[in-house]
């Protein structure tokens, strides 16, 4: 598969079968996720993998848009995705390297989620990033140490639909040229 296939083919999938992900499977896509570009190659993306009971307790924790629990318990498995938090867009001695402060962080978790979706759809599987959830009930679940900050929740299985790309917007609405 291309770069170019796989940037086109993945898709947002909300429905999965009941096979399990292989933790095997799932280093793969991992290891080959860590070749995302990170801020000074601070690499501050961390995956945690949910299944079983607390995938399910983790599924309660979508109040705010309940749609996405549905979609979570629907998942065999939920990979959390974290961040280590004070280290991207940062210098050592903890001063900012940039005006964004600590904006840039999002922006290096961002490119490691799409990374890893995109490592998961090369293997075969489906996954949808999500936002809408309870942040501080969701951290407290996954017992997160304090260097550390929840981002995303990414279902992840066999997809069980297949849908259509949505329309995109011309290149003409996405690009312009200046000297």
């Amino acid at each position: 598969m291309t770069a170019n296939e796989c940037i086109r083919g993945r898709r947002s999938i909300r429905k999965f079968t009941d096979q399990p992900v292989s933790h095997e499977l799932l280093a793969r896509i991992v290891e080959t996720a860590s070749y995302a570009p990170s801020w000074k190659h601070t690499q501050i993306a961390r995956y945690i993998a949910v299944e079983g009971a607390k995938k399910d307790a983790l599924a309660k924790c979508t109040s705010i848009f309940p749609g996405n629990g549905k979609i979570m318990e629907n998942a065999p498995m939920v990979i959390a995705v974290t961040i280590i938090r004070g280290r991207s867009g940062y210098e050592r001695d903890g001063s900012f390297s940039t005006p964004k402060g600590d904006r840039w962080q999002m922006y290096d978790a961002g490119v490691a989620g799409e990374a890893f979706c995109l490592a998961a759809y090369e293997q075969g599987l489906g996954t949808v990033i999500m936002g809408l959830f309870d942040e501080e009930e969701a951290t407290k679940l996954l017992d997160l140490p304090d260097d550390r900050e929840l981002v995303a929740l990414i279902p992840i299985g066999y997809p069980d639909e297949a849908p259509a790309a949505p329309r995109r917007k011309a290149v003409e609405d996405l690009l312009s040229y200046q000297s």
